[in-house]
């Protein structure tokens, strides 16, 4: 089966298209705002359903962090079904992810991004007019999850460490889990989101010193955003 040929930068997004039209908003719906694969999982399914008046035609397909990759030239270690599908008005659709075999680290998260592009029907009783068809992508991280990792995801961001590096914010991550973190707020400064891979250190774009008291938000399993406090050290 052939997928759609799309540039990705081409693919108009919700916020853009909701200033468009009002008309223009995305049908589609994914239970969850991420996916999590343990890694004794046989496979995963993703609910999706259209909640649109009218059937869409839909693409999905998973990367390893390149939002502009062509879907036909990304290899990942995962097969997703069906990779491309039709939902009618008020119907669902399963989409199963399974892992194929590869290299992946078995100490730590790994992680990918699983996009589901929908293509709204062309109206057949205004086809002479000329109208803007959007194409809608929603794109959510997708958790490989060794079995067996030290911890609880949802508890790693109280084991974060922050300190101060050249009057910039840094943040160690100990654990093997990946920390989303939200709507970070320090010293009147707001940085939207920045996720800490495990075990690994990152520069954050907030001016911060020795005593600084960091607020904001992380994201567990659930898509559940809670709110958090740190000390910059």
């Amino acid at each position: 089966m052939k997928f759609l040929s799309l540039n990705m930068r081409q693919i108009c997004t919700f916020a853009v298209a909701a200033l468009l039209s009002a008309n223009s908003l995305a049908s589609v719906v994914i239970s969850g705002t991420r996916v999590i694969y343990p890694s004794d999982a046989n496979e995963v399914s993703v609910k999706i359903s259209n909640g649109g008046p009218s059937p869409v035609l839909l693409q999905s397909w998973i990367d390893t962090g390149d939002a502009d990759a062509k879907p036909s030239a990304i290899k990942v270690p995962f097969v997703l079904t069906p990779p491309m599908n039709r939902v009618e008005p008020a119907k669902g659709q399963t989409l199963r992810i399974s892992y194929a075999g590869g290299a992946l680290p078995m100490d730590r998260e790994s992680v990918f991004w699983l996009n589901v592009l929908e293509v709204p029907a062309k109206n057949q009783a205004k086809a002479d007019e000329n109208r803007l068809q959007m194409a809608f992508r929603t794109r959510i991280k997708l958790f490989y999850r060794p079995v067996g990792l030290a911890g609880n995801a949802n508890d790693a961001v109280k084991a974060l460490t922050w300190g101060n590096q050249g009057n910039r914010v840094q943040v160690t991550n100990p654990t093997p889990y990946y920390v989303s973190l939200v709507n970070l707020s320090l010293n009147g400064k707001k940085l939207d989101h920045a996720m800490v891979a495990p075990r690994d250190t990152m520069v954050l774009n907030l001016p911060g010193n020795v005593g600084n008291k960091i607020t904001g938000s992380v994201v567990n399993d659930y898509g559940a955003i809670n709110t958090f406090d740190a000390v910059v050290k």
